[in-house]
């Protein structure tokens, strides 16, 4: 993310120019734009003709700049673009004024939000930004006739390919070269500056010998880690063991993973830990909260009005800051934001326990 701009607006609202550059950067404003906002930035819309004289066509695409008050935004994740819609609020045609719009966002698209900024949505930004220079990474697990590639994104991890084929004794065996060899085109396609290679055993090093055999631009990107597991589990065991945190310091993955985990062995514990709104809302009040864990799906319904807390989670965030606790908003997308949601979609690590 770049913040090419920021000014200050009446009513208290500011205006930051953004420019997202990557598709984790439009799943963060998924999470920052909501109704209320106004999102402005130039675009192209269907124009019906006025004049009689021509044949109507259904009206043609004029490129126009517009302002809308956001009504609806959604992170269409598999089409790389961001829709925000609403009605137009201000525009270089004012024959348009009052008409619904959908903004289209997609990577290096400058836009302009202007709104009421709450602290964790300018932390988000900033987060952002601060994440652009980090690597991007893919996670290959292997094991014997078998192997996944996964890729790390602020958002979550994503399934890229598996390959399952025997490889041992048999009519139908496969030799070990031609996984590999299919591995390591599929690595290659990857748009990626490094690779995580884990697996149990030592198929994984005999798969490295050959990436360096046959590709040694790949290889040098490489850094193994030992895993009990492939697939899935097998990335969870990456991102818990902080592998991908060597690679990509500001990992947001790995730090809910930590989080997560450390949540559930004070649960087990029964010691220093709330977790649903009340509880949290309570554990906030008496200064407790070291560290508030809360779901941007559930944040995003709260703020809406369309949530079922019967608290205000900008009141529990905002007194957790300021009584120096941290606030992390977990992606509803990974499994530590799915294990949070099974606790409520809230949850603090406190600094003492609560009676």
């Amino acid at each position: 993310m770049r913040i090419a701009d920021s000014e200050q607006v009446e009513g208290g609202r500011e205006r930051l120019t953004l420019v997202p550059e990557s598709l984790d950067d439009l799943w963060h404003l998924s999470h920052v734009i909501e109704p209320g906002d106004t999102v402005s930035g130039d675009t192209t819309r269907r124009i019906q003709r006025n004049d009689e004289q021509l044949r109507d066509t259904g009206g043609e695409r004029e490129h126009i700049w517009v302002a809308i008050d956001v009504e609806t935004v959604e992170f269409a994740r598999f089409a790389n673009r961001l829709r925000v819609g609403g009605e137009i609020v201000d525009c270089s045609r004012e024959d348009q004024l009052g008409h619904h719009h959908t903004l289209n966002v997609e990577e290096h698209t400058e836009l302009d939000v202007t709104k009421r900024w709450k602290l964790d949505q300018r932390d988000r930004i900033e987060e952002a930004v601060e994440a652009t220079d980090n690597p991007d990474i893919a996670i290959a697990t292997v094991e014997e006739g078998q192997a996944y590639v996964h890729t790390v994104a602020q958002y979550g991890t994503e399934e890229r390919a598996s390959i399952t084929a025997p490889t041992g004794k048999g009519e139908y065996a496969r030799p070990r070269s031609e996984l590999f060899e299919e591995l390591t085109e599929i690595l290659k396609r990857q748009d990626v500056e490094a690779v995580i290679l884990a697996g149990p055993g030592f198929t994984k090093q005999d798969a490295l010998e050959y990436i360096e055999e046959n590709s040694q631009d790949l290889a040098e990107r490489i850094t193994t880690v030992d895993t009990s597991s492939v697939g899935d589990r097998g990335v969870h065991e990456v991102l818990k063991r902080g592998a991908v945190e060597d690679v990509q310091k500001e990992t947001r993955i790995a730090e809910e993973s930590d989080y997560i985990d450390e949540l559930m062995d004070r649960i087990a514990e029964g010691s220093k830990v709330a977790y649903g709104p009340e509880e949290v809302a309570k554990a906030a009040d008496y200064g407790a909260i070291e560290q508030l864990l809360v779901l941007d799906s559930d944040l995003r319904e709260q703020r809406a009005g369309e949530g079922d807390w019967e608290i205000d989670v900008d009141h529990v965030i905002e007194t957790t800051e300021q009584q120096g606790g941290e606030v992390t908003v977990f992606s509803s997308e990974f499994d530590p934001g799915q294990q949070l949601a099974n606790l409520g979609g809230i949850a603090a690590l406190l600094r003492y326990r609560l009676q």
